[in-house]
């Protein structure tokens, strides 16, 4: 079996069409029905449920979880929960699973998502929405889905994986990658590509 993945030279909102073109070639010729999509600020979700509005891919949209002591009003806008959820998508609000070491007192959440973010931002994001998701209800396990995340704003980074919840983690499969950035950042530039815009979007 041979297929393609793509590498993001550049790290750029424009990859995010680039990424939602390959998310529903594969989902096409896979018969994948459901994308598993972070958006933090809403924009990705927006471009993702036009992007898909004529095809019979279902979104789970996973924006951050409220409460995080770094924002005190969840950035993702409540208007667009209620029109993802009317056009037939999902949008699941759960517990971000590699930011819990404060609450269990362990660094393996801390660990584990840094060892991901050697692989990119994105491949870290992608695995914890698809446990999130699948925590949630909205996904069962094994279950075979695309997962789309990226590394500051808009998308760069989408898997196709085999779902399963944090509680099975050694179920949780990656079939094959899309594409992702070819030279990941660290956290720390990731927090400073989040930092400086004025009106930032997701």
């Amino acid at each position: 079996m041979q297929s393609k993945i793509v590498y993001f030279e550049e790290l750029s909102r424009a990859n995010t069409e680039v990424t939602l073109d390959l998310v529903k070639e594969r989902a096409r010729a896979l018969r994948i029905g459901k994308v598993v999509l972070a958006s933090t600020f809403g924009d990705t979700a927006v471009k993702a449920m036009d992007f898909f509005k004529d095809s019979d891919v279902k979104l789970i949209v996973v924006p951050h979880q409220h409460g995080r002591p770094s924002r005190a009003v969840n950035p993702f806008p409540p208007e667009l929960v209620g029109t993802l959820r009317a056009a037939g998508h999902d949008v699941y609000f759960g517990t971000m699973l590699f930011h819990t070491d404060r609450l269990y007192g362990t660094d393996a959440p801390r660990v584990m998502a840094n060892l991901l973010r050697c692989f990119s931002q994105g491949v870290k994001v992608c695995f914890e929405i698809v446990m999130m998701a699948t925590d949630g209800g909205h996904l069962a396990i094994g279950e075979k889905v695309i997962a789309v995340a990226g590394t500051a704003r808009g998308a760069d980074t989408a898997l196709v994986m085999q779902a399963s919840s944090s509680s099975q983690l050694v179920k949780l499969r990656v079939n094959e990658i899309l594409c992702k950035p070819l030279n990941p950042l660290n956290l720390d530039e990731v927090l400073d590509r989040r930092r400086p815009a004025a009106n930032p979007q997701q």
